[in-house]
């Protein structure tokens, strides 16, 4: 895979602090666009084809992150934090954080979990353990040493990373490929996209905020007014759990996300996709969620948007670590690819009367 992802996947950006993804977003755009746009939440877009009589064609991954923020200090020195997006408590005990300072310097720390040897003999249930039940240690000796080592309230938390190849080459572990990928596959499009060839006005970028309710994807909408939205995202496979036909998997290629709580695809885009992706040989996969993306939100926007999600099959996301897959990474690319290439006025027009 292209450098840029693990850049983006190394960074940290839970909601509403991603100005390091987006200063990454910004450097990469700019040698391509002919302009760059940002919203006042910041999201951000490079435009390409700027001013051609057609279709607006908007493409977006996310730039946060699920994450943490620091809500107080213990007279012990632990650090309480809440969750920035949905989380499950247990699956980050004993994980490694950083609290971020700033954009050189953070603080390393472990959520605090009990060895067995402090509950054997308990007669106590175990009880589902919730995000804001996990207290951060930094090695702080009480509240006035974390405030001295540079804790403060409102701190973004991030799991620290562990970027990691699987022993075939062919499998990527990180943090934050929900939705870094995304980001990366908007930059890869910026850079190789020849404009010439485009019958659209194409604006490729990442939202904000969408971990917390799909912030982002409204602003942007608003200001981009899209005909046709693409939403490129990973979409967590059960395959390591035994899933069915519908609930994705590593190797499936790319996700035709057709159902989510948020959004049943428009059936023009159903078909438009299927049909295309079958004409061309790419390989995908029938996908249902029981979450939704940016593409549920901005369907909504103004007068209604055409949109589909292509999805990037991803094992253990909303955790410390998940795993994507090279060869779904090229199916999704060259979907998207072609969806860009082949975008048109009369496309949308036919795609809208198969609704």
């Amino acid at each position: 895979m292209d450098k840029i992802y693990r850049d983006l996947v190394d960074l940290p950006g839970a909601p509403s602090f991603e100005k390091q993804v987006r200063d990454y977003m910004r450097k990469n755009l700019e040698p391509y666009a002919d302009e760059i746009i940002e919203d006042k939440l910041g999201s951000i877009f490079g435009v390409f084809n700027k001013g051609y009589n057609g279709p607006k064609v908007m493409i977006a991954g996310h730039m946060d992150e699920v994450g943490a923020i620091v809500t107080g200090i213990e007279k012990s020195g632990l650090i309480k934090i809440s969750n920035l997006g949905g989380v499950k408590g247990d699956v980050f005990l004993s994980q490694h954080f950083d609290i971020i300072i700033d954009e050189t310097e953070k603080i390393p720390g472990v959520t605090a979990s009990k060895p067995p040897h402090l509950t054997r003999g308990s007669s106590d249930k175990p009880k589902v353990i919730e995000f804001t039940d996990l207290l951060l240690d930094i090695g702080a000796d009480s509240a006035e040493h974390a405030a001295e080592l540079g804790v403060k309230l409102a701190q973004q938390v991030i799991p620290r990373n562990d970027f990691t190849v699987s022993k075939d080459g062919k499998k990527f572990f990180s943090k934050a490929w929900d939705d870094r990928f995304g980001c990366g596959i908007s930059l890869e499009v910026a850079r190789d996209i020849k404009k010439d060839e485009l019958q659209c006005e194409l604006y490729a970028g990442a939202t904000v905020q969408e971990e917390v309710g799909l912030r982002g994807a409204g602003t942007a909408a608003n200001m981009i007014n899209p005909d046709v939205f693409i939403a490129i995202d990973c979409s967590p496979c059960a395959d390591s759990f035994g899933g069915d036909e519908v609930g994705g998997k590593i190797g499936g290629g790319f996700m035709l996300r057709f159902l989510d709580p948020s959004a049943i695809m428009h059936q023009g885009m159903k078909k438009f996709i299927q049909e295309t992706a079958e004409a061309k040989g790419i390989k995908f996969q029938y996908y249902k969620s029981m979450g939704g993306t940016d593409a549920a939100k901005i369907q909504l926007a103004n007068s209604g948007v055409l949109v589909a999600t292509i999805g990037m099959p991803a094992r253990y996301i909303h955790s410390t670590t998940s795993m994507i897959s090279i060869d779904d990474y090229q199916e999704v690319k060259k979907m998207v690819y072609t969806i860009i290439q082949m975008m048109n006025q009369k496309l949308v027009d036919e795609i809208k009367s198969n609704v």
